[in-house]
């Protein structure tokens, strides 16, 4: 899967994904990150790609011009219009169903705005999908576009060495992972729950079940009364 990011910090999304799961798949050719500086498609002398916004205000406003070529140079090597996604807190929310969606794609380019956000005529051209991280404002989409391509590498198959990882986590069933033991047997006065240690893995299952429930409940009670209304439907 190929990664294309539309940024005015290119070496941020280099530097930050270059490690761990992510290093490892790009280095194995499962994964390609390309940082796109849109200040390279600056016509302005001292590339600047930003200005003041009509009808006043405060800030700067990232200008359509240098992003829609910096677009359509991605665009240009590609076999098809690419999926762009442009992450603003004005978005959809990302969720696991998302990140699976996003996995699909061959080519996923990511647009990181700056300042008091992106020229509205930029977004009207390019843009096919709005993503948030979250209900908070960050000084500019790179952290989060970091987030999305974390999120989706994960799910490119080959990129985790145990496949299962990706199917037990949270979320992937509608609910919080269990908790998770290793060595020291005991630890602190606190000993790995006798059921992990059974080897008896229906009953493992179980267990792990009843606490995915216990704890989804008491975190995320929407993700409970939702998979619980799943169960429901289903058994009807």
């Amino acid at each position: 899967m190929n990664f294309h990011v539309l940024t005015l910090f290119p070496d941020m999304i280099t530097q930050g994904l270059n490690t761990s799961i992510t290093g490892r798949a790009i280095e194995n050719g499962l994964v390609s990150i390309e940082a796109v500086n849109i200040r390279d498609y600056s016509t302005d002398k001292h590339l600047k790609v930003d200005d003041y916004p009509y009808g006043g205000g405060a800030g700067l406003v990232m200008r359509a011009d240098p992003i829609c070529r910096a677009y359509d140079a991605v665009a240009s090597r590609l076999d098809k219009k690419p999926r762009v996604v442009y992450m603003t807190p004005v978005g959809y929310t990302f969720n696991q169903n998302m990140a699976r969606e996003f996995a699909q794609e061959e080519e996923l380019v990511i647009l990181c705005g700056h300042y008091e956000g992106v020229d509205e005529r930029a977004l009207e051209t390019i843009v096919t999908d709005f993503v948030s991280i979250g209900d908070y404002v960050l000084t500019g989409g790179e952290l989060a576009a970091m987030v999305v391509i974390d999120a989706v590498s994960r799910l490119v198959p080959g990129v985790l060495h145990n496949d299962e990882s990706a199917v037990t986590e949270s979320f992937e069933n509608g609910l919080l992972e269990y908790p998770q033991y290793t060595r020291p047997e005991v630890y602190n006065g606190m000993a790995v729950p006798e059921v992990l240690l059974s080897g008896h893995h229906g009953n493992v299952d179980k267990w792990r079940l009843e606490q995915s429930l216990q704890r989804t409940k008491k975190y995320r009670p929407d993700l409970y009364e939702a998979y619980m209304e799943r169960t429901k439907k289903d058994k009807a």
